[in-house]
């Protein structure tokens, strides 16, 4: 349920249900190849033929009425440790760098968690230093470009392969490698996508852009920053932006890297309130065996879904299970109880921590973070 595209249909307004037999349904059949208006329903769906002009009409009144300008703070030009920014610092290197720098500060105080935030000011300097803002505007004036998907598709693709293939400015080389130094020898480093049109209020952006492991063996970490910058011009993360009238060209990348985790127990996704009833205190997660993604899930591939609460009973949580993971024997829970509770005072801390910095009144009961977290080979709960 907290897959990527299902956080995407809920922010998207997307009808959001599993049919059965859907493809041989007389109803669907019939309108195969046509525009449709699906309305889901607590206890079924209707489903009627369209006309391009109510699909127009619909799109249009879910898009901004304005272009919009992400921030793009660019005067923040060194890469910095997390332990030495916060919060605030999102419109320089994104709100994901920014928030798990938060997070790091709020679990970590020791300074235990080693990573870094490579700005916005890296990816602007690549792309003037080797012109890439040019082609970047002569491919989207190309009216073939503009009116027809395939096209775009593809010449976004040759697109991204020139950024993977673009230069560096010597000091940005320099600076790169001293990250790759800051690290123990041998350490593969996570470098994840961190733009500025993402992980926002009303806005996840999941799933656009993209986040690479660079390996000991891959030399350079030149290579991984380029593949992270270059995902800003993916086909998914382009047509988003221009839905929602994005400027591309003030577009920014921002990249967090750190020590890449393997062999982990567990992932999940959980969400900081109680979906069923926010009157009770509550944390609704999804939690999946091994490296078994939560967010993108293969196949098949059935979590645990539960609902940790406080419901005032006998102890301080009462976990209530949905359903369980089908990678488990039956009856078998991926997180013993107390992990479960100390999950949930970690999500308590979160929401409070957050509510604070988003200005959100205590009384707002809608309010509500969005995490990630793994459990790893060591048994440690890690929120990502």
């Amino acid at each position: 349920p907290l897959s990527h595209i299902n956080l995407k249909a809920k922010q998207n307004h997307t009808p959001n249900a599993y049919i059965r037999g859907a493809a041989t349904r007389p109803e669907m059949v019939a309108l195969a190849g046509r525009y449709v208006h699906l309305r889901i329903e607590p206890e079924g769906y209707t489903l009627a033929e369209a006309t391009p002009a109510d699909v127009d009409a619909f799109l249009d009144s879910l898009r901004p009425r304005e272009p919009q300008i992400p921030p793009r703070n660019l005067s923040v030009t060194a890469v910095a440790p997390l332990a030495a920014i916060g919060f605030a610092d999102s419109n320089s290197v994104g709100a994901k760098a920014a928030n798990l720098a938060e997070l790091a500060q709020l679990f970590y105080r020791g300074g235990e968690f080693q990573g870094y935030a490579v700005p916005f000011y890296f990816y602007d300097e690549f792309m003037k230093h080797n012109g890439f803002y040019e082609d970047a505007a002569a491919l989207m004036a190309d009216p073939a470009f503009r009116n027809d998907p395939q096209t775009r598709e593809s010449r976004l693709a040759s697109f991204r392969r020139k950024l993977r293939d673009g230069a560096l400015p010597a000091w940005m080389l320099r600076d790169l490698a001293a990250l790759q130094d800051a690290f123990p020898r041998g350490t593969s480093i996570r470098c994840r996508s961190s733009s500025n049109n993402e992980d926002l209020p009303g806005f996840n952006g999941a799933g656009l852009y993209e986040s690479y492991t660079h390996h000991p063996d891959e030399g350079h970490m030149a290579k991984s920053m380029k593949q992270v910058w270059a995902s800003l011009w993916t086909y998914r993360a382009f047509e988003e932006r221009d839905f929602y009238r994005v400027d591309h060209l003030q577009a920014a990348m921002g990249v967090l890297a750190h020590q890449n985790y393997e062999d982990e127990r567990a992932n999940g996704v959980a969400v900081t309130k109680n979906i069923y009833d926010v009157h009770w205190p509550g944390y609704y997660v999804n939690v999946q065996a091994g490296e078994d993604l939560v967010t993108n899930p293969p196949p098949l591939s059935i979590p645990d879904e539960f609902l940790v609460a406080n419901l005032a009973g006998a102890e301080r949580y009462e976990i209530q299970y949905i359903r369980h993971s089908n990678l488990v024997p039956a009856g078998s829970s991926l997180l013993t109880k107390e992990q479960v509770f100390e999950l949930a005072d970690m999500m308590d801390r979160i929401q409070k921590h957050f509510r604070v910095l988003y200005h959100i009144h205590p009384a707002d009961r809608d309010f509500a973070m969005e995490i990630e977290f793994k459990l790893t080979a060591a048994g440690r709960l890690s929120i990502k």
